[in-house]
């Protein structure tokens, strides 16, 4: 019973405590529901004020954007009426200016017509002047106008050649001065020799006896030698010398270096003669090629073509006019090499070019073409440089001349060729050469001196001032040239100079 009251007793307990803890619960969540209904009330307020701050942003923005708009809109407008404006304007202007013009021609047609009406009665006058005039003249208006077109060809012509003439003056005293220095300098740091060659060598023997075993039995050594080395054996009554005749002045030194072993040796036969001569034109071929490498080498250029160096080297054995083919060359090269660094150019580029400018006359076959047109073509085949071969080809004047080493070679060729003692002649053709050249200048009227300089390469014309005038004096240098080369041959070129000169000589007692 006591357990059953005590059972109950936990069960009021229970309940009483279950009522007091619900009440609490309920309580505090009827205190946190008025808590969160509040703090939502303030959380809305926040909101709602944020909501109307952004609005009043957006809405100020948008005010400020419209206002910014309105502004450039007005200024659009303002620059629209002013273009309207200056485009009335300009359109006002515009009308006036096209009412002016059509004033203005109005009133150059009106001129126009009265021009054309004085042009026609200035027509009449001169028609009746010029009928007067060929009354009283006795002459047409075409012939009158003939006479003055003559008269002012004449006056004109002779004004011109007075204006050539100080020009050429004033150029000579400007540039002839210091072209000779450059010259002269130039020959004065270049001095060599010049060996002379002709057609003809002279073998020495120790005896006699040795022209008989030359000779052979019935003369078939000396045929065996002719044929081997293509050159002509004359053995006559001169004491102790044979002569070996040939243009060709390698087939000579054949030929006497053959001679020479060949007495040495003393087997003299048809057999041994072509085994010598085969070994001495090996041993020439060899000799060539080492001048030609040592002529490079002591100018100083390098880089020549095989071929070319071979070319070189047997200028050694060629003349020209007496001259020594090989040292000509070196002296113009040696000359275009001082010239062309006196004018600032390329000396090694002219020292080239003046070597290389007659190897055309040593062809290994005949050609047709001048020998410096074949020359030029010689150096463009082993790729020479186009300014050399210009330079090659151009130095006798037979093309046109494309760079500055062209003119510098001819002048050195021709400083070589014409110094005195480089080439000779025979006496009697060198005298009756110039003169020819004098006596075809005096043949002609007016000249009264003629003189034959520069070792026949000028002739120099004086002419009488009062029997020739300028004009014929440029004829006169043109005919005489023209004669020369028809009727005479000659190395290089003539240069014809005519001088007229007007003298007034008084005393004074």
């Amino acid at each position: 019973m006591e357990i059953l009251w005590i059972i109950a007793g936990l069960f009021v307990g229970g309940a009483i405590g279950f009522g007091f803890f619900r009440y609490v619960l309920k309580n505090k969540y009827n205190k946190a529901l008025e808590e969160a209904a509040k703090e939502a009330d303030v959380i809305k307020e926040k909101k709602l004020l944020e909501v109307k701050e952004k609005f009043l942003n957006k809405k100020a923005e948008l005010e400020k954007e419209v206002q910014q708009r309105n502004q450039k809109i007005l200024q659009a407008e303002n620059k629209l009426k002013q273009r309207e404006l200056s485009l009335n304007q300009k359109q006002d202007d515009l009308g006036k200016r096209k009412t002016e013009l059509e004033n203005t021609q109005n009133r150059l047609n009106n001129q126009a017509q009265l021009l054309n009406k004085r042009e026609e009665e200035l027509d009449r006058m001169q028609m009746q002047e010029r009928e007067k005039l060929e009354e009283l003249s006795g002459l047409s208006a075409e012939e009158a106008k003939n006479r003055l077109v003559e008269s002012l060809k004449d006056e004109a012509r002779t004004d011109a050649q007075s204006y050539i003439n100080d020009i050429m003056d004033d150029a000579k005293m400007t540039a002839n001065k210091e072209a000779k220095r450059i010259v002269i300098q130039t020959i004065q740091r270049v001095a060599t020799e010049t060996a002379i060659e002709n057609s003809v060598t002279v073998f020495h023997i120790d005896n006699d006896e040795v022209k008989g075993r030359i000779i052979g039995r019935e003369g078939r050594n000396i045929r065996a030698l002719e044929a081997a080395t293509g050159v002509e054996i004359v053995v006559d009554d001169t004491p102790e010398a044979i002569v070996i005749s040939a243009f060709d002045p390698v087939r000579r030194e054949i030929c006497r270096l053959a001679l020479h072993q060949l007495i040495v040796d003393g087997r003299i036969h048809p057999a041994r003669i072509e085994e010598v001569v085969t070994k001495v034109k090996k041993q020439v071929e060899d000799e060539i090629i080492e001048t030609g490498k040592r002529t490079a080498i002591d100018l100083g250029i390098h880089g020549l073509h095989p071929e070319l160096i071979r070319i070189v080297g047997k200028m050694k054995y060629r003349s020209s006019y007496g001259q020594n083919l090989l040292q000509h060359a070196r002296e113009t090269a040696n000359l275009c090499s001082v010239m062309a660094a006196e004018l600032g150019l390329n000396p090694k580029k002219a020292k080239r070019a003046g070597l290389l400018h007659d190897i055309g006359k040593v062809p290994d076959e005949e050609s047709e073409l001048p020998h410096a047109l074949y020359g030029a073509k010689l150096a463009e085949k082993y790729k020479e440089k186009p300014e050399i071969c210009n330079a090659i080809g151009a130095h006798h004047d037979e093309v046109e001349m494309t760079s500055l080493l062209a003119p510098i070679v001819q002048v050195c060729d021709a400083i070589s060729g014409a110094r005195p003692g480089a080439r000779r002649e025979i006496v009697e053709a060198y005298i009756k050469r110039l003169n020819d050249l004098e006596n075809i200048a005096m043949s002609y009227p007016g000249v009264t001196k003629t003189y034959a300089i520069q070792a026949g390469r000028e002739l120099r014309v004086i002419v009488g001032a009062d029997k020739i005038d300028d004009k014929q004096t440029e004829n006169l240098s043109g005919e005489i040239a023209k004669r020369i080369q028809d009727e005479m041959t000659y190395p290089g070129q003539v240069k014809i100079t005519v001088i007229r000169e007007t003298r007034a000589v008084s005393y004074a007692k």
